[in-house]
């Protein structure tokens, strides 16, 4: 684990593989620990550079005021074209998963240069808030159940990691793994302020960045090689999303997985074997 200074601010990230291999950079959703370690190993025997890191404000990440970010998502977007330039020689395969991806498509659609692939996980063409009426919303019932549980203490780990774990019950995804990722998130979480932290490394407080301007109409004129993968069953961002990526960008292909909202270890062989054919 290292941390990097681009684009005005210093990003935790963490490499596998051999630094002189064709980098792929794995943009977290906001933390880093939303890639799982089984697919940047997978991705690194594959021959490649795989380095994923924390967007501002969460995990090793300089953190600045997350409940009123002085950002936008296209500087998180140019954080990232910036630490490619910073990692390699050459345009890096870009993957974003989550909210990760929206940054990864302003950043392909705003950095062209910076990027020779692309990997879309579990995310959708349009900022958190309302979608467009071809999109499939997030599952009301779920999304019921999900939003109406009293916050944890967040400086109690313990508590953090059951949060979490009900939460991804809710979702279809594996509780037990979702504990060990909340507890690893918490051990990684600057002592300044814990509960903003934490809540802005599980998304809590994401849509209070700025979104603007939409991008979704200019998904057409991207130019590389994209995958877009997605749960089957995830009741957060329906697979319709996935299928409109797909439709919606040239040339991309689809990978739908029989998982829901996280992207499981289990999948890690066949995501990062996808991801190396690009």
């Amino acid at each position: 684990m290292t941390r990097i200074q681009v684009n005005g601010t210093t990003l935790g990230v963490e490499s596998f593989g051999d630094w002189r291999a064709p980098l792929v950079l794995l943009v977290g959703g906001t933390t880093m620990l939303s890639w799982p370690d089984e697919l940047c190993e997978r991705l690194a025997a594959g021959g490649r550079h795989a380095v994923r890191y924390d967007l501002r404000d969460s995990g090793e990440s300089e953190s600045a005021d997350p409940q009123a970010p002085g950002y936008t998502l296209r500087t998180l977007a140019a954080d990232a074209a910036a630490l490619a330039a910073a990692l390699g020689e050459g345009p890096a395969h870009l993957a974003g998963i989550g909210v990760g991806g929206m940054v990864a498509q302003v950043a392909a659609l705003d950095h062209p240069e910076a990027f020779s692939a692309l990997t879309l996980v579990g995310t959708r063409p349009v900022a958190p808030g309302p979608v467009d009426p071809d999109l499939p919303d997030h599952d009301k019932a779920t999304m019921g159940r999900l939003f109406s549980r009293p916050m944890p203490d967040w400086t109690d780990r313990a508590a953090v990691a059951g949060f979490v774990a009900a939460g991804a019950e809710v979702l279809g995804d594996d509780p037990v793994a979702a504990r060990a990722t909340a507890a690893r998130i918490w051990d990684r979480t600057p002592g300044t302020e814990p509960p903003v932290q934490l809540a802005n490394q599980l998304g809590v407080v994401f849509s209070r960045l700025d979104c603007t301007p939409r991008w979704r109409e200019r998904l057409p004129g991207l130019d590389l090689p994209t995958l877009v993968v997605h749960g089957r069953r995830d009741r957060f961002f329906p697979v319709g999303n996935a299928e409109a990526l797909a439709r919606e960008i040239p040339g991309a292909r689809l990978l739908v997985l029989d998982a829901a909202r996280a992207l499981p270890a289990s999948a890690a062989a066949e995501v990062a074997a996808a991801m190396l054919e690009l």
